[in-house]
């Protein structure tokens, strides 16, 4: 036993100096103070990197969510979710017109006013066709 542990200790003694010798290479090489510029540079910018960055508010999120479904499927679908979430989520209630009109507005502009308020619904207290409305 003692013979495979000298064995081992002689090979990492042998590896180890060269492995680091050569990360500390590469790592060095790769900043840009080293005179290769081929486009892996640290990106310095004016935007102060000791602040946090912002959390978007929840609602914020949902409605770029359901603008996507909108996209992707259709407004009575993203409508469904809406609906769902303020269930399930009662604090974004107070969002729910506000989210509604945009899904309307997006809907006039991805299916035109006939067709966007053919998916009208009561979700929110109609602002979804409101939304339809000031769109068109």
């Amino acid at each position: 036993m003692t013979h495979t542990a000298r064995r081992i200790g002689r090979s990492l003694a042998l590896v180890l100096p060269v492995v680091l010798v050569l990360s500390g290479t590469l790592a060095v090489s790769a900043v840009p103070w080293a005179g290769n510029s081929s486009g892996t540079e640290l990106l310095a910018s004016s935007t102060d990197v000791s602040t946090p960055a912002k959390s978007r508010a929840p609602q914020d999120v949902l409605r770029d969510q359901l603008l996507a479904e909108l996209q992707e499927k259709d407004p009575g679908t993203a409508l469904t979710h809406l609906q769902r979430e303020v269930e399930n989520r009662p604090s974004l209630a107070k969002h729910c017109m506000s989210i509604a009109k945009s899904l309307g507005a997006a809907a006039v502009r991805h299916y035109g006013p006939t067709r966007a308020q053919s998916f009208s619904r009561p979700v929110c207290d109609t602002s979804f066709a409101t939304g339809v409305m000031h769109a068109s």
